[in-house]
């Protein structure tokens, strides 16, 4: 009979007479003394043959593993929120010293945010990675993480955008996520999660010198995309004029 393995099937000569053969298959061994290779009749089938290769072809096709699990699950009901990291200096790795203060006026902002009048919890945090130029993202979010007791999952690179979508898809239904990134990634970030980057900035581009904005994505019960737009934050002085 057909054996079965993770995302693969394999096929012997026994189950081929089990199954429909318009092209006229014949003489298949079915375990029987002197049992020879199968024979394909040579007839004026050409059509049929090339329908069951594609039918066969299909059924041994490996269905990708996301797809069995159920794909965008965690895009139900949910709600994600993106920002870019706080400010950062003329060099070094750090937060300038209106970055600090940003990300610390984050605990109260993130803590108080509404969606719809409703209050939010935020349940998962994502930064990119760390990296010999910018720890930024992840310095963003850290006054935030201790004050309500969340772990900042930095498992992904800043052009890893993918890998993080499909981190949050395989979350349970109905979250909250938010994620600070780097700017120049966010439109795809966003693409990616199912918005429209050219309605949401400015020649599909967040501008090098805006730090002030959240996006805001929400989801239906199906997973689907039901709101994206761009929220100014007003935190600090020149927040309202971007």
């Amino acid at each position: 009979m057909t054996s079965q393995t993770e995302n693969q099937f394999f096929l012997t000569t026994a189950d081929l007479p089990r199954m429909a053969f318009p092209c006229g298959l014949a003489d298949v061994g079915r375990d029987e003394p002197g049992a020879k290779k199968a024979k394909w009749r040579r007839e004026s089938h050409p059509m049929s043959l090339m329908l069951f290769l594609c039918g066969l072809l299909a059924l041994c096709t490996p269905v990708p593993a996301r797809a069995q699990a159920g794909g965008d699950a965690g895009l139900k009901n949910a709600v994600i929120l993106v920002i870019r990291h706080a400010e950062k200096p003329d060099k070094g790795d750090d937060l300038s010293k209106a970055g600090k203060q940003r990300a610390k006026a984050y605990v109260k902002y993130f803590k108080n945010f509404t969606v719809a009048s409703q209050p939010l919890k935020v349940d998962y945090l994502f930064a990119t990675a760390d990296s010999k130029a910018s720890r930024r993202p992840r310095l963003t979010l850290e006054p935030f993480s201790k004050a309500v007791g969340l772990a900042i999952d930095t498992q992904f690179q800043d052009t890893q955008v993918q890998q993080l979508v499909n981190a949050i898809q395989a979350k349970p239904p109905g979250k909250t996520t938010l994620i600070c990134w780097h700017h120049e990634q966010i439109p795809q970030l966003a693409t990616a999660l199912g918005a429209d980057s050219n309605n949401l900035f400015r020649d599909g581009k967040w501008p090098d010198n805006v730090f002030g904005w959240v996006i805001q994505l929400r989801y239906d019960s199906d997973g689907h995309l039901v709101e994206a737009k761009r929220i100014n934050e007003n935190l600090m002085p020149d927040d309202s004029k971007k």
